[in-house]
């Protein structure tokens, strides 16, 4: 088995490999965190009780400074910082259980949170040295400075290779002068630190300029602009920031020089559990919400939570929220066992839970019906809010050919090597025995998830079989368009659409396996009922995914955009 193979549940999978060691048993939080958690949720629970009013935060563009103040004394700061660091020291389950607590009580205060430790510090964490540590960290646990993490500009969204802001070493090599802007940058308007990044010189001569990784601080001369009227999140400051000539000492670089993308890469990676967690913690708060109003609404004499279409609903949102939760403590849990690459899952985390918000709210707002439209109510400005995370940390559309491109590298490698073996027969004896061995396993019969309890025999199966398919068409699309495959983004969407259902059905499956053999059948029927319905859910989208490999109109509706941009309008008028 390749080593990248066994480093990564979902890179296994798009070989048609179940590496269910990763998966099972589901993980729990350890005691010791399970107890400082406990504590942290009641006083975050007391204080947003007596505290924090949410629709003032929103009316007025601005979350109170003593809110953040006591946020600070409750140690909200530092939650991953180790101890000797000044921190509360959680592991990833656990500070994704707090953020799901934040999220679900108001989400600019979790934007700001999750601004500062998922993203804007995690960088000194991930790849600081011990000097930057002891300098930055302490400050940064305790609230007295706050973070942001730099990388947006104008012209460089999701295409951090567009990045131009500048860093020019000194002729003495004793510090780094920026020159450049960031755009919509999260705490940009009261942050002391930043990670910045910027293009440095090319380390050869003729090569483009390569990304590094900076820490850098507001003293140092960064300037911000007026915080952006927002249509959700209104709380959370975003600013542009300025660098004009910004003196930055060689020591502030974070990593190697010219290594910044796999730092920005990295930080991501984790800072989108924070983004998943806060998704599952809005969803509850957005179904206890639907609950109650069922039952308070009342049409043709009866409860409207009588009625089938409104069960349906409840039913759905239920079903996909519980698979939200079952993979972000699931891949939370893969960070805290050190699994080396869990990009995949991460992104996974990031779509399928501002996805399942946006969902869930847009749900909600509908059974509220027309109070759900006014100001007056909450659900309005929980709508705002849900919009922007299908946005920030990775465009969703970006995140989907990320994992459909990552996710066949692996194949494709695979098969790049078997031809070269091909032409080279005696030195690639062993790789061609090794691909023979796979492929006649996947021939004699399909991989196997044999931890799975046997009540859930039937979702395992539904699980095997599309695992299957994922891997077939994966090849089939690599043998069909080779290096052409990254221009493909309507394969890459189906690919990507399999690997996040295959994901979800996985941890819901490793969940409730979990959740029967400590409880029983009885014990655990919600958790059967609910991995059925939404194994049932994916296994009809899957189902169509595979279809549309053979039969599409994706040209068809490629020449209809193209045709648009020629119009630049809607091209039809009955007068």
């Amino acid at each position: 088995m390749p080593p990248t193979i066994e480093q990564s549940f979902m890179k296994a999978l798009f070989h048609g490999i179940i590496a269910e060691d990763i998966i099972f048993p589901y993980p729990e939080m350890p005691a010791e965190d399970r107890e400082t958690t406990s504590m942290m949720l009641d006083s975050v629970r007391r204080f947003f009780a007596s505290s924090v009013d949410s629709g003032r935060i929103d009316r007025e563009h601005a979350i109170d400074p003593g809110v953040l103040d006591e946020m600070k004394r409750l140690g909200l700061m530092g939650l991953q910082i180790p101890s000797e660091h000044g921190g509360v020291n959680l592991s990833n389950m656990a500070y994704a259980r707090v953020m799901q607590e934040i999220g679900g009580l108001d989400a600019s205060i979790a934007v700001t949170l999750g601004a500062h430790q998922s993203i804007g510090f995690k960088a000194i964490q991930l790849f600081g040295t011990e000097e930057q540590k002891q300098r930055y960290l302490p400050k940064l646990a305790t609230g007295e400075w706050m973070a942001a993490f730099a990388l947006t500009e104008p012209g460089a969204g999701s295409d951090a290779a567009a990045i131009r802001t500048r860093a020019e070493l000194s002729a003495d090599g004793s510090y780094y002068t920026l020159n450049g802007s960031k755009i919509w940058i999260t705490n940009g308007g009261f942050a002391d630190v930043f990670t910045v990044f910027a293009r440095t010189s090319a380390l050869e001569e003729g090569k483009k300029p390569k990304l590094t990784a900076f820490i850098v601080e507001r003293s140092m001369g960064v300037k911000s602009g007026p915080n952006e009227q927002k249509l959700g999140i209104r709380g959370s400051s975003t600013t542009e920031l300025f660098f004009d000539d910004v003196k930055v000492p060689r020591e502030n670089v974070l990593g190697e020089v010219g290594k910044g993308f796999k730092v920005a890469v990295e930080v991501l990676n984790n800072g989108r559990l924070g983004l998943s967690a806060g998704c599952v913690g809005a969803c509850n708060t957005l179904i206890r919400m639907a609950l109650d109003r069922v039952q308070e609404r009342r049409a043709f004499g009866r409860s409207i939570g009588d009625f089938g279409l409104i069960k349906d609903k409840i039913a759905t949102m239920l079903a996909h929220t519980y698979a939200l939760e079952s993979i972000t403590y699931l891949t939370a849990s893969l960070v805290d066992a050190k699994v080396p690459d869990f990009s995949i899952e991460s992104a996974i985390c990031k779509v399928m839970g501002s996805e399942t918000l946006w969902f869930v709210v847009n749900e909600t707002l509908q059974i509220a019906a027309g109070i759900g439209y006014m100001e007056e109510y909450p659900y309005e400005r929980h709508l705002r809010d849900a919009r922007i995370n299908m946005i920030f940390e990775g465009t969703n559309e970006i995140l989907r050919c990320f994992m459909a491109l990552s996710g066949m590298s692996g194949p494709g490698k695979a098969l790049a090597d078997v031809a070269k073996a091909m032409r080279e027969p005696i030195k690639g004896f062993g790789l061609l025995s090794d691909f023979a061995l796979r492929k006649a396993r996947s021939v004699l019969g399909r991989e196997r998830m044999s931890k799975a309890h046997p009540l859930l025999s039937r979702e395992a199966v539904i699980f095997e079989d599309c695992t299957a398919e994922l891997a077939t068409h994966s090849e089939d699309m690599l043998r069909k368009h080779g290096r052409e495959i990254a221009e493909m983004q309507y394969a890459q969407r189906r690919i990507a659409e399999m690997a996040i259902d295959l994901y979800c059905m996985a941890a819901c499956i490793s969940r409730t396996t979990r959740a029967i053999e400590r409880r029983g059948e009885d014990g655990a029927r919600r958790e059967i009922d609910l991995t059925t319905v939404f194994t049932g859910m994916a296994q009809k989208r899957l189902r169509q995914h595979v279809a549309d490999f053979q039969k599409n109109d994706d040209e068809l509706r490629k020449a209809i955009a193209v045709r648009a941009y020629a119009d630049r309008a809607y091209p039809f008028d009955i007068l």
